[in-house]
């Protein structure tokens, strides 16, 4: 089991940017099937982005060309670049990893490890 913690939330206006770090307990992300998810009030948790080892990232159609998802080198922190932020793109957001086949068809309820989440506010 890894350990994760989200941080880089914030509020921005719309067309902002924002960077969200999820720092692992250890470097399985590069092995792992790690995705980012959102949620807001009365829905269910969204799938944003994942990446599976050195696979093409996953994008979400709602953000794609706008976010961006990465780890770093010593593959400790997984990454989700937020740019021409919407206020649609409010919520939670949290990080996640499982296990890698079938990663980009993983439901979320199939993802062992998560992060406590960090706050995403876009303003108008």
């Amino acid at each position: 089991q890894v350990q994760l913690l989200e941080s880089g939330g914030g509020s921005v206006q719309a067309g902002g940017s924002l960077r969200l770090s999820c720092r692992a307990s250890d470097n399985s992300i590069s092995v792992r099937c790690m995705g980012w998810f959102r949620q807001t009030p009365g829905k269910e948790r969204e799938p944003v982005a994942r990446i599976y080892g050195e696979a093409r990232p996953s994008i979400a159609d709602s953000v794609k060309g706008r976010f961006t998802i990465s780890k770093d080198a010593a593959k400790t922190t997984l990454f989700l670049q937020m740019n021409d932020l919407k206020p649609e793109d409010t919520g939670m957001y949290y990080c996640a990893a499982g296990a890698g086949p079938g990663c980009y068809i993983l439901p979320p309820a199939d993802f062992d490890d998560w992060g406590q989440g960090t706050q995403v506010t876009v303003s108008s």
